[in-house]
């Protein structure tokens, strides 16, 4: 992710303001939204490893319509490509490693490979931060140019995955058989709806901190040629953190593991709308470091509640309802940022997903105490 450090200042190179940012990071999202649950049920029933491909060949392609776009309606071609193509990722690639490690009867060890996913893919983004910052002194368009050709790159990476043995499959693509497990997952299933749900205004609430970011590092006067040394900061932070995420978890166990989750990610924005100094960062990176623990171990209370033959399916759900919640709140906060302040919109986020997080939990350990 060579371009994450400038992207907003490239966005305001552009022309764009902070609205137009969060309204087409929604239309991400919803072009996500239109296949995330389709795709999760394509990778069921023809193989995680053909989804995969597609999505890194979509990829390669909206970042290389990024490349040569230079306003609102290019970049939005682009975030659809990008929608799409990531829908057929998402869901598919954790379904691939919990299968992987079913088959070979390490299953109780997810967490802890999962953790490893996601600290190794911000190890990367970390040195990504470092040179995309150093190729937009040149220009902000460079950085795209350069992500390109590393979105090329996930093509052969996917071709080259090995598909699991699974011990049931789906035998054809059927429209009732997707509203089937869709219906499973956020209704019928009591524990896995609640554990989707939470999971995913969690998700969402990290998601949106990563779009607030880099405009609060402006709003502390950082300078420009550091806002790629603090992004790679906080990806570090993300990757150190989830690779001891299993440890955290099996000493907390699930009810204060969750809680910490509920209690420290709200307060990550309360607080940081409270400073407006350089200490904010150190606020941040305590908020990322919650966001690297919580990625993997909730991944694995959804893993843990379904079977293989729909795992990615409902894998899928869960980042559907991420992008549902993010394409409402996204917008709104970001026209609350352009008419009132950065610090009133973290603020009136905290509060949003405190209240979200704190229903989603209750209902949650409602079905852990009447489980026990």
């Amino acid at each position: 992710m060579l371009f994450m450090p400038i992207v907003v200042l490239f966005y305001k190179d552009n022309g764009l303001e902070m609205r137009h940012i969060f309204i087409l990071q929604a239309i991400y999202s919803i072009a996500i939204v239109a296949l995330e649950i389709p795709s999760g049920y394509l990778a069921d029933v023809l193989g995680r490893k053909i989804t995969l491909v597609l999505g890194t060949i979509l990829g390669f392609f909206g970042f290389l319509t990024y490349s040569f776009s230079y306003g609102f309606v290019g970049f939005l071609i682009a975030e659809v490509i990008l929608g799409l193509g990531q829908s057929l990722i998402s869901g598919a690639d954790s379904a691939l490693l919990y299968d992987s490690l079913l088959e070979s009867g390490k299953k109780n060890k997810y967490i802890k490979y999962e953790g490893r996913m996601v600290s190794i893919g911000n190890f990367a983004e970390a040195v990504a931060g470092i040179s995309g910052g150093l190729l937009a002194t040149l220009s902000l368009r460079y950085p795209y140019y350069a992500q390109t050709l590393v979105a090329f790159i996930g093509i052969p990476a996917a071709l080259l995955l090995i598909e699991p043995i699974r011990q049931k499959k789906l035998a054809k693509m059927k429209f009732t058989g997707i509203l089937k497990i869709v219906k499973y997952s956020l209704h019928d299933n009591y524990e896995l709806k609640w554990n989707i749900i939470f999971s995913s205004v969690i998700g969402a609430a990290t998601l949106t901190m990563a779009w607030f970011v880099q405009p609060y590092f402006d709003l502390v006067l950082l300078p420009i040629g550091l806002f790629g040394v603090l992004w790679t900061i906080l990806n570090l932070t993300v990757g150190f953190s989830a690779m001891i995420a299993h440890r955290i978890e099996m000493n907390l166990k699930q009810t204060k593991t969750m809680i910490g989750i509920t209690l420290l990610i709200p307060a990550g924005y309360i607080i940081v709308s409270r400073i407006n100094t350089m200490w904010g960062i150190g606020v941040l990176l305590i908020f990322y470091i919650v966001r690297g623990i919580a990625t993997p171990v909730l991944k694995d209370y959804i893993n843990k509640l379904c079977d293989s033959d729909i795992r990615a399916t409902v894998l899928s759900v869960r980042n559907f309802v991420i992008r549902i919640f993010f394409a409402i709140i996204g917008p709104f906060v970001g026209w609350y940022t352009d008419n009132f302040s950065l610090q009133a919109a973290l603020l009136l986020s905290g509060i949003v997903f405190f209240v979200l997080a704190v229903i989603t939990l209750i209902m949650q350990l409602k079905v852990l105490k009447a489980k026990n």
